[in-house]
């Protein structure tokens, strides 16, 4: 289950200001994984789906709304495995419809599907001859809706893939649980424990071998949270994946396990990587239903988000959480129905797409083809300029043609000025959310980066170039604006950072300036490599300001990121314009 590199890596391609160089050739491991992966990497987009017993409780518990997401319910109420087992005694989704299912995630966009065939409360949502506690013999459903939406998926195109939950097992005397690796005891007394090997030899191994086998042939296994899993364990559950070597496996099987694609969680990264990768993302806070969450993001942010990631090189498994009924909230039905049109005019500039080659662009994204002598740069402008000029930063290379990908027949001028290519706007009617400009150029492709580097004894680094680390439930920061005038506000959570990448082409002792708006006092913790500072932030009386939050020392040349992280203790909603270093 080796990983292969398939493209050059995003890094690469941001820091080059040399034409593209021909790849080395490829050995023949590397050209089977590449033909493996081809489907998964031209998808881009594809639909999480959590479900199972925790959609009937749906976040409460005695009548008490318990924090945190619905699947966990059992573990965070906590519920004896005697008074959970009663919760399938009403689990009867008679309003579930398979095709619906199917269809919406067409509609959406999306390329293939991921649902959890088990939990880590235990419970199947399939037919099991392995254990009884699954949705066919322990609900009055009675029917297996898992064999319904392979069937369904079989007939409209889409992919499919099953989520497992291979070592947390809350259900199973066997089974880990969150917190056994810190040799805490499970929750409920009278499940007496067994050893890890008992569980997965009698219950995981027989259950992974029916969903292998009984669901039309799956396309991805999807393990999840290897907690208090060993190598003996992991190597079992491998080798019977391993009888099936065109399915693609994640790499949460056990820690570290390389897979052929790894999962960041609720995060996108600032860059790309230089390996397969797809973002698992929840539309509002739980991944499974929880009835007063009302936490969503909008369709605008998850369409940024989706070209964002592909922009990036990877890939987006958005997750929708069914109710007990069987249905789709409303909520993500609209939002993927919005998702969905936007798609049907822009697909193009998602599926099959490759990584941007430049480091920045402050208005919006790229994503790029190779297409004969020549490449397609997508040009995804999330806010178009104020005075109708888009500029290209740093690229060097011929144009052949710059029209609307919704409209081919609307053409756009263009000319070079200072290195950059400027596109002028014609008198169009935009797309608020994202107006996709396609770039047609002839020849190698040349970019000169726009990272910040030292320039008249600073370095500058602008809202608009920072990247947001927003934690994956809680008060997002966000940015608004463009160019000089953009601002990162709603900086309300300590748990967010701000990272910027900058050149630094002289070591030394530098200033740390940020031009802030705070309402109350605060602290801010300053990194760059091994230096830190922590820095005291008076208010700024409604209005902005030049703070001064110390100095710091670059001991080395290069790329380097600095971050600014709160001090959660002492904490305040600020806003930021700027950062800049002094020499």
């Amino acid at each position: 289950m080796k990983k292969m590199i398939f493209t050059l890596g995003v890094l690469f391609l941001i820091f080059s200001c040399t034409p593209k160089q021909q790849e080395p050739e490829k050995d023949e491991a590397t050209i089977k994984q590449d033909q493996r992966m081809e489907w998964w990497r031209d998808a881009r987009f594809g639909m999480f789906i959590h479900w199972g017993l925790y959609a009937e409780p749906a976040g409460e518990w005695n009548g008490k709304q318990v924090p945190g997401i619905s699947e966990w319910i059992m573990a965070r109420a906590p519920i004896s495995v005697k008074d959970y087992e009663k919760i399938a005694e009403n689990f009867n989704p008679v309003k579930y419809d398979a095709e619906a299912w199917v269809k919406l995630a067409k509609q959406a966009g999306m390329k293939y599907i991921v649902i959890t065939s088990k939990h880590h409360d235990g419970f199947a949502m399939f037919h099991s001859k392995a254990s009884k506690y699954n949705i066919v013999d322990a609900t009055p459903f009675d029917r297996d809706p898992l064999k319904e939406l392979a069937d369904a998926c079989e007939k409209n195109g889409i992919r499919l893939g099953f989520y497992y939950s291979q070592a947390q097992d809350w259900h199973e005397p066997g089974g880990t649980y969150f917190n056994i690796e810190q040799g805490e005891p499970h929750w409920d007394p009278d499940l007496v424990r067994e050893p890890l090997m008992n569980y997965i030899n009698e219950k995981a191994v027989p259950q992974v071998k029916e969903i292998l086998e009984n669901y039309n042939g799956l396309d991805i296994l999807w393990w999840d949270t290897p907690r208090g899993m060993t190598e003996e364990a992991a190597q079992v559950l491998q080798d019977v994946a391993d009888e099936y070597p065109d399915m693609l496996t994640n790499n949460r099987l056990y820690r570290p396990w390389p897979g052929d694609f790894t999962t960041p969680e609720q995060h996108v990264p600032p860059t790309g990587l230089d390996y397969d990768w797809e973002v698992c993302m929840t539309m509002n806070t739980s991944w499974g239903y929880k009835w007063y969450d009302e936490n969503w993001k909008s369709s605008e942010s998850l369409i940024q988000m989706l070209v964002d990631i592909a922009s990036k090189g990877g890939n987006l498994l958005l997750n929708v959480g069914p109710t007990a009924e069987g249905l789709i909230p409303d909520s993500s039905v609209v939002r993927l129905k919005q998702i969905g049109l936007w798609m049907q005019q822009n697909g193009e500039s998602i599926y099959g797409t490759n990584a941007s080659p430049f480091f920045k662009l402050p208005w919006g994204r790229c994503t790029t083809k190779e297409m004969g002598a020549g490449t397609l740069l997508y040009l995804h402008v999330f806010d178009w300029p104020k005075n109708g000029v888009l500029r290209v930063p740093g690229l060097k290379t011929r144009i052949k043609d710059v029209f609307l990908l919704s409209n081919p027949n609307q053409k756009f001028a263009w000319k070079f000025e200072d290195d950059d290519l400027l596109i002028h706007a014609p008198s169009v009617i935009f797309d608020p959310v994202n107006t996709v400009v396609v770039l047609k150029t002839k020849g190698n492709l040349e970019v000169i980066s726009n990272m910040p580097a030292l320039k008249e004894g600073s370095i500058l680094l602008p809202s608009d170039f920072a990247d947001i680390h927003n934690p994956g439930y809680g008060t997002h920061a966000r940015l608004v604006g463009s160019e000089k005038k953009s601002v990162i506000t709603n900086w309300v959570d300590g748990r967010v950072r701000l990272e910027w990448m900058f050149n630094a082409t002289e070591p030394g002792k530098y200033k740390v300036e940020a031009l802030i708006k705070a309402d109350e006092t605060c602290k801010l913790n300053v990194k760059i490599g091994d230096e830190n500072l922590e820095s005291d932030i008076e208010t700024t009386n409604d209005k902005f300001e030049i703070v001064t939050l110390g100095e710091i020392e670059i001991t080395e040349t290069g790329n380097q990121t600095i971050s600014l992280n709160p001090v959660r203790e002492n904490w305040s909603a600020i806003e930021l314009m700027y950062v800049e270093l002094v020499k």
